[in-house]
């Protein structure tokens, strides 16, 4: 059996998934895998998968035949959610060695170990239903931020989505585990950390604890800052709202889906709120934090979604004092109860849904950037150069601009926003820098 010495990676997906490849990276790393670019001739390239990306086979097929071009002799490994829904799908890509589905993903090292040399197509999927192991995870290579995984699986089941089927059940560490985990990060020099999961608010799920006791034991830590990455408006809570309010670490910068304004489309999606409670949410966020930042996750071309749907979505959005919008074309999957449904909405007509939604989210956007000038904020500075100049973000997530400076990467600088510029990034007149 031959001996690896190299891995590379490439991940497809959300911010989930980039913090369980960083984790699957060092446990190879652990393993004497050294890692490399993947765009280099790597012996092992493990190809982290998405099942609500669009045309996942054909990406997922383009992957492997970039991996195995750089080296023919490589192995490679699919895992994710697309691997666990489509096990055998993938294991019959012409380059792919081995599929790992949900419960295998984290095994990579030991399944390595038992490949021979001739090994081709094999895949390891076992039933989701048996899936109950948590794996903590957080990204790394940003020594700036980090993504930490606190949550994994959901229970909702909502009409469009397969993550039910390729993740499992919700489940989580307890607090203390999961503070343990946040201690290895506050023992490096990451400033910044992303609370993230597949239905984070439902954190300790089944247990005697829950999210809001989770924000209260992580703002006891020196980390500088604290992000919540998606949360649900019904698990959004009053006093969590009002703790990050009051809080030194914790951020105000909320991320909150709402997939449609129309309580009817809602009803169909089987989603746990209407617009009338999504709307308290937003509410109550702004009258705590007038400057908060909120972004917002749509659908457009949901089954059934008609031309009087679609515009009640459009004004409510319009309505709120959000700042940001993702928009997300409703694409079929299979095995979930959409896919059933009648009113299929023609392509065009998604994709021109799209298109007025993500010219809104381009005037929130800018609207929210001028209600901030004149405020004064501290900036993280981030590594990544853009010629001459690099990029910052405040607490509530204006991105900022400046002069390319090497010293103040992943420090902080007190600035007070002074301009926006034509790409919509603000300008800023700088007070004094916080070294890390």
């Amino acid at each position: 059996m031959r001996a690896y010495k190299t891995a590379a990676y490439y991940t497809l997906g959300c911010k989930l998934n980039f913090s369980e490849t960083s984790t699957i990276a060092r446990n190879l790393h652990e393993a004497g895998y050294a890692r490399v670019d993947f765009d280099t001739a790597a012996d092992v390239y493990v190809i982290n998968t998405c099942s609500v990306t669009d045309h996942a086979d054909k990406k997922c097929r383009n992957i492997v035949r970039k991996a195995k071009k750089s080296n023919p002799d490589s192995r490679v490994i699919v895992i994710g959610c697309y691997a666990q829904l489509k096990p055998e799908e993938i294991a019959g890509i012409p380059g792919v060695t081995l599929v790992l589905g949900a419960n295998e993903k984290f095994n990579v090292a030991q399944h390595l170990e038992q490949l021979d040399v001739e090994d081709a197509g094999k895949y390891i999927a076992g039933r989701i239903g048996l899936v109950r192991e948590f794996t903590p995870s957080y990204s790394a290579g940003d020594r700036t931020r980090t993504f930490l995984k606190v949550q994994d699986g959901c229970d909702y089941f909502c009409s469009f989505c397969t993550i039910p089927l390729a993740r499992g059940k919700s489940r989580s560490n307890t607090i203390a585990e999961t503070i343990d985990v946040a201690r290895e990060i506050e023992s490096s020099t990451i400033q910044e950390v992303v609370l993230t999961g597949v239905n984070t608010g439902d954190f300790g799920a089944g247990t005697d604890e829950n999210f809001f006791q989770l924000v209260q034991e992580l703002d006891q830590l020196a980390i500088p800052r604290f992000r919540i990455s998606s949360i649900e408006p019904n698990l959004l809570s009053d006093e969590i709202i009002d703790y990050v309010a009051t809080s030194n670490r914790f951020v105000p910068h909320f991320h909150i889906p709402l997939q449609s304004g129309s309580d009817t489309m809602l009803e169909s999606m089987k989603r746990k709120y209407d617009t009338a409670l999504y709307r308290s949410r937003i509410e109550r966020i702004k009258e705590k934090m007038p400057n908060a930042c909120i972004g917002v996750d749509v659908i457009v071309g949901y089954p059934g979604e008609t031309d009087e749907h679609f515009e009640e979505t459009y004004q409510f959005i319009h309505d709120l004092p959000v700042s940001y919008l993702h928009v997300f074309t409703y694409s079929e999957r299979p095995n979930t109860v959409a896919i059933k449904l009648e009113g299929e909405v023609p392509v065009p007509v998604r994709q021109e849904r799209n298109k007025r939604l993500r010219i809104l989210s381009e005037k929130k956007k800018r609207a929210f950037y001028e209600s901030q000038l004149g405020n004064t904020d501290q900036v993280l500075w981030e590594a990544e150069r853009d010629g001459d100049m690099m990029h910052g973000f405040t607490r509530n997530y204006v991105k900022v601009k400046r002069a390319y400076n090497e010293q103040v990467i992943n420090n902080f600088e007190t600035i007070t926003l002074s301009e926006i510029d034509r790409d919509g990034i603000v300008k800023a007149q700088r007070k004094e820098t916080v070294q890390a």
